[in-house]
Formats: C-alpha cells, sequence, structure tokens
C-alpha cells in the first residue's frame, strides 16, 4: 500500500512548463519564489499561533506574579555570569531581550511588547508572503527570548525547532527588500538561494529521522518487530486529545499495526527522498511529510508542532509543481495571485557575488554544526531535543520514545475547610471533567495543561517544583494564574480556599460497547477511577507550609 502512494505522487507530478513536451524541449532549472511566498506565509500562521500563545497566557507562566517569573532566571543567570568572570572563565549571556528592561519586578509590559511586537511582523509577513533578513532575525530574538526565560514552560522540542529554522530563513531572503520577486531591474530577478534551501531540506530531514530512530532504539518493545501496538495506546495517553482522538483510539489492533510500520516508513526510509537530487523523488518526499503531518493534526492537539513540520517540507516543492498543481483559487489564496508556467522562464541565472558568499558561508557553518547532530543520530545513546553548540542555531530531535498503556491524570482540589467539600479546578484542554468532550485548538497551545500532563507522566512532584507554586498562587487567587485555567470553581463564591491537594485519576475513552452510562440520557466521554495520592502523600496543604517548602 505504502509502495502505492509513491507511486501515485511520482506519476501525478506535472512536469515544469505548460506541457511536457515544452518541459523537454527547453531545460529550466527549478526556481523557488513561489515556494518561497508560501514558506513565509506558513512560518507566519506558526509564529502568530506561537506569539497569541504567548500574549495570553506568558504572565501567568513566566510573568511578574505568575508560576516561574522570567526575573528569577534573568537573576540567576547575571549570578553565575559573575561567579565565572570572577574566575576569569568565558560566559556567554542568555540571549534576551529582556535585560534590557531597567526594573525587573515589572517585567509584564516586555513580556507583553515583545508578543505584540512578533504578532504584528508575522502578520506583515503573512499578509505580504515577504520578509527580509532583519524581520525574520527580529522574529528570531523574539523567539530566543522567550525561550531563555521560559523555564519549563518552554521547554519542548518544537520551541528550538521554530527558532532553527527562522534561522535558516534569515538566509533564504534578501537583507532589506521585502519584494517577494526581487532582482535586478534590467536581467530578471535573483533566485532563491540553491544552498540555504538544501540546508532547510537537511532540517526536514533530521527532525523525521530523528523522530523515528528515537522510537526504534527505545526500551519500548511497542514500536518493534512482533508487537507493533505503540498506536493502540497512543492516541488514548497522549497530552491533549482532540474530538476525532477517540475514534482513531478505537480502530482494529490490525489498523494499529499498520499505523505503526507506516510511522516508521514515514520517519525512517521516507526522509532520505527530501535528499535526492531527482526532482520527482523530492517532490513526493515532501508530499509524504506533508500528508503525515496532516495525519496527525487531524488525530491530536500536538501545539503548533506538526504545522511548523510542514514548512520546511514546502520547500521540496518548487515553482512549476505550484503552478501546475494548485487551481488558481488555491494560488490566490495562498501566493497571492494566479501564476502562468511562462513565470519560471524569467528567473534570472546568476546571484550578486555577495550572495553567494553569504549562502555558502552558511551552508558551510551549518554543516559544521550539523556533524555532532549526524553523530549523535548514529549513537546508541541518542539525545532528545538537544544542542551541541552553545547559540543553539543546530539542534536535533525527536518524540514520543515510550508510549505509556495508561492515561494518569493530576486532579487539583481545594476547600475552605479541611474537611471539606473540596471543589475541582478545571483546565482547558486538560481532560477533568468526564463528560466534558476535547476540543479542536491546534496549532494554539496552553502551556499549564500540557505541563501537568508531563508532570503525571514523569513521576514524583519532586521532579515538578513547579507544581508547589501553582499549587500556593491557587490557594492566593493569583489573577495572572486564575486566568490559565479554564474556570476557578471560587469565583463568585465570596469565599477563598485555604486547602489544597492533588489525587491522580486513570482516565480512559467511553466505550459504548462495554461501559454503561452512570447518568441516564447523559453519555460520559471518558471513564476515570481514582488511584492514589500524588500530593502530599498524606493530609492537605495550606498557603503557609507551602511558602515553608518553597522557602526552604
Amino acid at each position: 500500500m505504502l509502495s502505492s502512494i509513491l507511486a501515485a505522487l511520482l506519476f501525478t507530478i506535472k512536469p515544469t512548463g505548460a506541457t511536457a513536451s515544452a518541459a523537454a524541449a527547453t531545460v529550466v532549472p527549478p526556481s523557488y519564489h513561489l515556494t518561497r511566498i508560501l514558506f513565509l506565509r506558513l512560518l507566519a500562521v506558526v509564529y502568530i499561533s506561537a506569539f497569541s500563545v504567548a500574549k495570553f497566557q506568558n504572565k501567568g507562566l513566566i510573568g511578574d506574579r505568575g508560576i516561574s517569573p522570567a526575573r528569577d532566571v534573568l537573576n540567576d543567570s547575571q549570578k553565575r555570569q559573575e561567579q565565572r568572570s570572577a574566575r576569569r572563565r568565558a560566559w556567554l549571556p542568555l540571549p534576551c531581550l529582556l535585560w534590557l528592561a531597567k526594573d525587573r519586578n515589572n517585567l509584564n509590559p516586555w513580556l507583553d511588547g515583545l508578543a505584540n511586537g512578533g504578532l504584528m511582523l508575522s502578520s506583515i509577513m503573512l499578509a505580504t508572503g515577504s520578509a527580509n533578513a532583519f524581520l525574520l532575525f527580529a522574529l528570531y530574538i523574539i523567539q530566543r527570548s522567550f525561550m531563555s526565560v521560559g523555564g519549563v514552560f518552554y521547554g519542548y522540542g518544537w520551541e528550538p525547532q521554530l527558532a532553527e529554522l527562522t534561522f535558516n530563513a534569515m538566509f533564504l531572503v534578501p537583507l532589506l527588500s521585502m519584494n517577494p520577486f526581487f532582482g535586478s531591474t534590467k536581467g530578471g530577478i535573483y533566485p532563491v538561494p540553491s544552498l540555504v534551501i538544501w540546508a532547510i531540506r537537511f532540517y526536514l530531514f533530521k527532525i523525521m529521522l530523528g523522530a523515528g530512530l528515537i522510537k526504534v532504539k527505545s526500551s519500548d518493545a511497542k514500536w518493534k518487530p512482533g508487537n507493533l501496538s505503540a498506536m493502540k495506546y497512543f492516541y488514548e495517553t497522549q497530552p491533549v486529545p482532540n474530538p476525532f482522538t477517540r475514534y482513531f483510539h478505537f480502530m482494529p489492533l490490525y489498523w494499529h499495526k499498520f499505523e505503526v510500520l507506516a510511522n516508521h516508513f514515514v520517519e525512517l526510509l521516507a526522509p532520505f527522498l527530501l535528499l535526492l537530487p531527482i526532482r520527482s523523488w523530492r517532490i513526493a518526499g515532501g508530499l509524504i511529510q506533508i500528508m503525515f503531518q496532516l495525519t496527525l493534526i487531524t488525530s491530536g492537539n500536538l501545539s503548533f508542532l506538526n504545522w511548523l513540520t510542514i514548512v520546511p517540507a514546502i520547500m521540496c516543492l518548487d515553482d512549476a509543481f505550484l503552478v501546475n498543481n494548485l487551481p488558481p483559487f488555491a494560488q490566490t489564496t495562498f501566493l497571492g495571485a494566479p501564476m502562468s508556467a511562462s513565470f519560471t522562464t524569467s528567473i534570472k541565472t546568476g546571484s550578486p557575488m555577495s550572495r553567494k558568499i553569504i549562502s555558502l558561508s552558511f551552508f558551510l557553518l551549518m554543516a559544521k554544526l550539523n556533524g555532532k547532530i549526524v553523530q549523535n543520530l548514529l549513537s546508541k545513546r541518542q539525545v532528545m531535543n538537544g544542542s551541541f553548540d552553545k547559540l543553539r542555531l543546530a539542534c536535533t530531535y525527536g518524540a514520543f520514545g515510550v508510549v505509556s498503556e495508561t492515561r494518569e491524570e493530576l486532579i487539583i482540589e481545594s476547600a475552605v475547610k479541611i474537611e471539606g467539600p473540596y471543589k475541582e479546578y478545571s483546565f482547558n484542554v486538560k481532560p477533568g471533567d468526564i463528560y466534558r468532550a476535547p476540543r479542536w485548538i491546534s496549532p494554539y497551545h496552553y502551556r499549564l495543561d500540557w505541563q501537568l500532563w508531563i508532570a503525571s507522566v514523569t513521576g514524583r512532584i519532586e521532579r515538578n517544583p513547579w507544581i508547589l507554586t501553582l499549587l500556593l498562587k491557587l490557594l492566593q487567587q493569583e489573577q495572572d494564574v486564575l486566568e490559565l485555567l479554564d474556570n476557578d470553581p471560587w469565583s463568585g463564591s465570596g469565599e477563598s480556599p485555604k486547602y489544597i491537594k492533588i489525587d491522580k485519576y486513570r482516565y480512559r475513552f467511553f466505550d459504548e460497547k462495554k461501559d454503561t452510562c452512570a447518568e441516564e440520557g447523559q453519555t460520559p466521554y471518558w471513564v476515570r477511577e481514582k488511584i492514589g495520592r500524588y500530593f502530599p502523600k498524606q493530609g492537605v496543604m495550606t498557603e503557609e507550609m507551602l511558602k515553608e517548602i518553597i522557602n526552604g
């Protein structure tokens, strides 16, 4: 089946130019100006999602009164810098615009300003389908600023993935001009730098291959031949399900095994198509990755990760492919206007010498940095979502090497009196109420909900000390933190909670064939059972007790 899909892709790709005979008569090097427009617009969509999350959530997560304030990261970094300077050791400061703030106790305006600035710049890129190096550098440094102070809430693999792609994209566009067809006024327009295009293709190659290798190297037998049951459990246990996830989960076991095999094909074999010099195979490789990511988007809410991974795959398509395969409506929507096949013949063949030198220097830099990435991919103990250079310009990626077989959720409850009644906090997308169906939010992302899922998987609270601050903020009724929730159970009651605890529950999808409804006329989405206490192991916590633990 996989081979037939690949063959179909190869035979449905139309040749360059209006007809096959015309393509045979005139050999035209592939052009990528329309491709670059589509690439930049999709990158802008990802950035709008990322900075929207920052605008509406950062104050509660890393703001002045948030769970993990950015000022603490800056202060700790400054102390380490002073200590290393005293010992005359080299020190590379955090790449963060928040260093410019005069008052670190009032960083909320800076967090909002950076998010708003990023939204404005990415909206310009979306509207125009163009960018210059300075615009992309501004997006890059804003993203790196949030990564530097975001702590666990910016510790996901797609954060450096977005930054690295943006760094690559800076060399894909003109230095100053915002004209997507930049070039000489006499001889046409300059080609998009081919070395940068190949670097972006390799960026996608290492992402997909790293994701595949981390699975087959892991200790989880469910990814291995003879078992192949990982997808049987993945849908039910993934961080944030969407409305279609339950339907995927209840597919037959043979289908889940096919999904594992298909996953291995897409992540371990198909990436090599991205690096082939044969146009039709390279286009097929890009389309395979795009379709794979679209499938993942329909089956779960993995933030903007899948949208972001589609962006470099666009660079496997060229202008001729877009002109010949996108209908006029799609060309108007994504490219700005329908284009004729003759457009590809108007591309100027040469670039200025300065452009060639910059592109070659970038390519050699990335080749050097990715050398250690390749070594890591080939090693037995592959590092996931890490980097081997201080500036984190090139990173290694991977995800879901181990798939849990059961879903455990942390349920936070508080009360005015120690004996109760206790009220449960409801989060935006994290499972809680068994009657509430999941929502489709991708490419948006609720960082607190995701981090609570990680805490439930990684075990004890000692590995997740930020939860202590979360509990304290909930008891203190801190408004910036409460806005991260779906609703505050004490809102409008005139009372404030004094006692708080976290219980652990096991969740699974409600099975209409096996389960019965507890309440007539109302079908639950989940079935849950309490399996123990997460924190504290006995009793409950008060504000004073939490302060003592945090400060001690």
